[in-house]
């Protein structure tokens, strides 16, 4: 089983609004002990169309009460990447060194558990959110990833309804429980304790 929104976009964030501001949605209800994490998933093609949409749920969810907190994991490591003195370093040396020594560097400076989580934790709390939306995870890709992310957000926004926007799939099946599957080709990433947001009914 798996589900995109590549069917109707536009009707997919119209019902994104309409649960993410829902009371069961904000309240956790109906979760059991689960972290309220979700994925949104959509076919990667429709990429500039989300990049579009999202910053639209953000205005709309405002206007009605509702506080978000939109986080870019982009934005979020080149931000990284200025704080620590690195930027200008890390342009330059594309260009020059093997791919596979610039990923590992890339990887190191934006490590989910020690540096990417510590600083959206500092958002959060900065921004007393009810709900954060998670963005930009094909751009990050494979550097970031995201059930790495996922995981180690557990830890520090277990009380925050969170969604993941994801390009790809998030898929179940009986022998392997859920997977992501990032742009719909890429070899499964194992994460179960998130919810289909599609499958979310207020």
């Amino acid at each position: 089983m798996q589900s995109r929104a590549d069917e109707n976009i536009n009707a997919t964030f119209e019902r994104l609004f309409e649960v993410i501001r829902s009371e069961q949605f904000l309240g956790r209800k109906g979760l059991g002990n689960e972290v309220p994490f979700f994925i949104s998933a959509y076919h990667s093609t429709l990429q500039g169309k989300v990049d579009e949409l999202v910053p639209i749920l953000v205005t709309k969810l405002a206007n009605q009460g509702v506080v978000p907190l939109h986080v870019d994991l982009y934005d979020l490591t080149v931000e990284i990447m200025h704080a620590r003195g690195v930027w200008s370093r890390m342009v330059e040396k594309e260009a020059k060194i093997e791919r596979e020594q610039f990923l590992k560097t890339l990887v190191n400076v934006t490590d989910a558990k020690e540096t990417l989580v510590p600083l959206i934790a500092s958002k959060l709390a900065a921004a007393e959110c009810q709900v954060m939306l998670i963005t930009g995870v094909g751009l990050v890709y494979p550097y970031v990833r995201s059930h790495k992310v996922l995981e180690n957000l557990q830890a520090v926004a277990k009380m925050t309804p969170t969604v993941l926007f994801l390009p790809g799939d998030y898929c179940f099946d009986e022998s392997k429980g859920s997977y992501i599957r990032l742009f719909g080709v890429l070899p499964d990433d194992p994460y179960y304790r998130a919810f289909n947001i599609a499958d979310f009914h207020p």
